[in-house]
């Protein structure tokens, strides 16, 4: 039983919040370095090769899953006159909502785990070393090792896609079981992929927990743990050193006086707790990471603040889960990213489902840019900090800020079309 505080009263009515982390710079325990995200990278780079090889799609960036880096200047221009924001500094937009193969933010961590497992059995076979080009990995004997072997993973959808696709192709029998709330043409996508999806009723943490169980029953099946795994966290760590490159080519530095802000989207934690992991490791004292959630499930939010971190779920406090940013639709957060993350992260804000259709209509309209709905709350994120954090902190209105863009380009057509028009019948009340 927890005390039920002003702060936790106003998340249960739905209340859009701002929470300043109080323990921001506190001493981190976690057991993870810079070492351990430079070996992520390092075994990316090793499957360059055979990631250029099987998708195309890899061959300009030489098969390294990477997405660009942009200033969005019209969507500022626009934020500031609609919110009536003071931002001195500049904006910019990390585009994984384009990242190739899945789409979405998770493709690094997803896509990373399966790959460790395949050089694991790869290995263990004694037909294949780490010094071969492992573009052999495409080859006949390979499809056939890896068919006798097995990949689940629990879902909401866009992890699914990452792990589904990358299973399936290098010839794993993969299966992602999704929760009730995940949309239908990601299930669609997937099973044309040759992926068995598993449909529960309930939410993430049920379709996790029975994939879990799914997968001990089978030796063989390397289950993909979205609640605690440290090789899809570190996947996603991995963005960080990317993105310095980025930004020391766009000729950017920054400073504890003009600090970097990032604004990620938070589900279960693990791809928003990696990548603000990563950016922690390389920028320093330079960089301030705040997440957001939909007031629906606000799962790490709540964790972090009562510090019970997994050992409470929405639903302890009444909360129903149900979002139109089924990405970030969780009602417990990770068992992993919560400890981690507690010293790391500098705020935490919620937003409503309306803003996120609202922000990705004005995003589309203003930069050409199509998102899902929940990769538009890191825009409410960024707007909401500047509007109330700014007089605390003054290095908010001088610094560079960058919102991480985390799901679109999969989503079909018609389905982005109703997004838009959603957005605009909003905007134009």
């Amino acid at each position: 039983m927890i005390t039920m505080d002003d702060f936790l009263v106003n998340m249960q009515h739905y209340d859009e919040v701002v929470w300043l982390n109080p323990h921001f710079k506190k001493e981190s325990n976690s057991s993870l370095n810079l070492v351990d995200i430079q070996d992520a990278a390092n075994r990316l780079q090793r499957f360059a090769p055979y990631i250029e090889l099987v998708f195309p799609e890899t061959v300009q960036n030489k098969g390294i899953i990477e997405s660009d880096l942009i200033e969005i200047p019209h969507m500022l221009s626009t934020l500031k006159k609609k919110e009536s924001l003071e931002v001195h500094g500049k904006l910019f937009w990390k585009c994984d909502n384009n990242l190739p193969i899945s789409g979405s933010i998770k493709a690094r961590g997803g896509i990373y785990e399966v790959l460790k497992f395949a050089e694991k059995v790869a290995l263990d076979s004694g037909n294949f070393s780490v010094n071969d080009n492992y573009s052999k990995l495409a080859e006949n004997q390979f499809k056939e090792l890896f068919s006798k072997y097995s990949i689940a993973v629990g879902s909401t959808g866009n992890l699914g896609l990452s792990i589904g696709i990358m299973g399936a192709k290098l010839g794993f029998s993969t299966t992602v079981h999704m929760s009730h709330d995940a949309k239908q043409w990601k299930k669609d996508l997937l099973r044309s992929k040759g992926v068995n999806v598993v449909e529960h009723h309930g939410d993430f943490s049920k379709a996790v927990a029975e994939g879990r169980k799914f997968a001990e029953t089978d030796p063989l099946c390397h289950f993909v743990d979205d609640e605690g795994s440290k090789d899809l966290f570190l996947g996603y760590a991995v963005a960080a050193l990317r993105l310095k490159n980025q930004f020391i080519k766009s000729k950017i530095e920054f400073s504890k006086e003009k600090p970097l802000f990032v604004y990620l989207p938070c589900g279960v934690g693990g791809s928003p707790g990696g990548v603000a992991f990563g950016l922690n490791k390389v920028f320093g004292e330079n960089i301030k990471i705040i997440f957001v959630e939909p007031t629906h499930a606000p799962s790490m939010l709540l964790g972090l603040y009562t510090e019970l971190n997994d050992k409470i779920s929405v639903e302890d406090i009444g909360i129903d889960g149900r979002t139109a940013a089924d990405g970030l639709a969780v009602g417990r957060s990770s068992r992993l990213v919560g400890k981690i993350i507690d010293p790391i992260l500098f705020a935490e804000t919620t937003v409503q489902d309306d803003r996120l259709y609202e922000y990705l209509a004005l995003l589309a309209d203003t930069e050409s840019i199509f998102v899902e709905p929940s990769s538009a709350a890191g825009i409410a994120s960024f707007v909401d900090v500047n509007k109330y954090l700014s007089k605390i902190d003054s290095s908010i209105k001088n610094g560079t800020h960058l919102i991480w863009g985390t799901g679109g380009n999969m989503v079909p057509k018609e389905e982005m079309s109703i997004y838009y028009n959603t957005g605009k019948k909003l905007l134009s009340k």
